[in-house]
């Protein structure tokens, strides 16, 4: 294997080749990048690139590659998108919560200016524009649901409050959610507390 030391432009080649693979929309981080080349050549490389105009620079060390619209120009990418290169692509996992789960549920219409996650991997603070990414690391407890819609609701229910959970909020989540999805509910019912099991068994109930 040779030991020669890569050119720039081999670099900036090799980056733009894999970041086109991602797509448009594509969030991503230096370290996605390490087996190009060095950590010193992937920023001086993708600080070229966004100079070139061909990447974003969101925050400190967070990159995309923007979806364009026709209109609007270059679209923002999603909070979860952002979180989800933040995490890496290691086994981290993340599970929205707080304000941001009510509203992935509809459960609410507040569009939070913090959006927080739960992870198992460290914890990380961004701001984007005017909305801030909160990676809090969490107890594998909290982290056993990741990913699933129970996992989801508990926390969007938790954000709410048991006495603001109303008949309302829950025929809302059955006319939203698919009853297949609302069955499985029932498997991670242990992980609720238990004031939820109510509302876990009330969704998960076969329609008359």
């Amino acid at each position: 294997m040779s030991g020669r030391k890569k050119s720039p432009q081999a670099i900036d080649s090799k980056i733009v080749a894999a970041i086109r693979s991602r797509g448009r929309g594509a969030v991503f981080v230096p370290a996605d990048f390490l087996e190009i080349g060095s950590r010193e050549a992937v920023d001086v490389a993708l600080h070229r690139l966004v100079r070139q105009g061909t990447i974003r620079r969101m925050a400190r060390g967070i990159y995309d590659f923007p979806k364009e619209h026709p209109v609007l120009g270059p679209l923002e990418p999603s909070a979860e998108e952002i979180a989800q290169a933040l995490a890496g692509r290691d086994r981290t996992r993340l599970q929205p919560a707080g304000a941001y789960a009510a509203n992935a549920l509809g459960l609410s219409e507040q569009v939070p200016a913090k959006v927080v996650f739960l992870t198992d991997g460290p914890a990380r603070t961004v701001k984007i524009g005017s909305t801030t990414i909160q990676l809090r690391r969490t107890t594998p407890k909290n982290m056993e649901a990741a990913g699933r819609l129970s996992g989801l609701l508990i926390q969007a229910l938790r954000e709410l409050g048991q006495e603001h959970v109303t008949q309302q909020r829950i025929d809302h989540l059955k006319r939203t959610i698919p009853a297949g999805k609302r069955r499985q509910l029932l498997k991670d019912i242990r992980l609720a507390p238990a004031w939820m099991h109510p509302i876990f068994r009330e969704l998960a109930e076969e329609e008359a």
